[in-house]
């Protein structure tokens, strides 16, 4: 069940838009603000460091929204290892498997996205970025290794450099393992 803002739900019988049209945006304050941003700035570097200067192809497209996630919102189950990692993992799974016995059809990437969906959800690994995945490997049209590198190991790369980048800076991470 979904958790609503507070006071968004004070009245069950209320058409949904006006539930919802009392919730603000969060605020964030200069400080969170700056964190979050070097926080995304360092995790990006480091894959960026490893993939132009040792060669080991660590960037994906949908990891700029999982940096931004992971920092500006490490509370949030989208944010947390089992979901970043397992939620990258599926969906690139899903997008190869769509491309090589489906082949490359508006159908099969779209059947792809909503299959790779479907799976997040039931393993309790939803991360929205990852959903981009399929597409991207639909645009790429890569090998099977595309689901270790970059998939994977990027993937658990962000996962590290989050857990010592938010010690480093005394922020809960993660808030739950499995």
């Amino acid at each position: 069940m979904t958790e609503l803002a507070p006071g968004a739900g004070a009245r069950p019988s209320e058409p949904l838009h006006t539930r919802f049209s009392r919730s603000r945006a969060p605020r964030y304050g200069l400080r969170s603000g700056l964190v979050a941003c070097a926080g995304v700035f360092t995790v990006i570097a480091a894959l960026a460091i490893a993939s132009f200067n040792l060669s080991w192809l660590l960037l994906l497209g949908s990891f700029g929204s999982t940096a931004v996630m992971m920092f500006a919102f490490p509370e949030l189950h989208f944010s947390q290892p089992r979901s970043v990692v397992g939620g990258h993992c599926i969906c690139t799974a899903v997008g190869l498997a769509a491309l090589a016995l489906c082949g490359p059809s508006w159908w099969s990437l779209a059947t792809a996205v909503a299959v790779s969906a479907g799976l997040m959800m039931l393993t309790r690994t939803l991360h929205p970025p990852a959903g981009s995945n399929p597409i991207i490997v639909f645009l790429a049209a890569p090998k099977w290794g595309f689901l270790l590198f970059p998939t994977l190991f990027g993937a658990l790369t962000m996962v590290v450099v989050a857990l010592l980048y938010h010690r480093a800076t005394r922020r809960v991470y993660p808030v739950y393992w499995v």
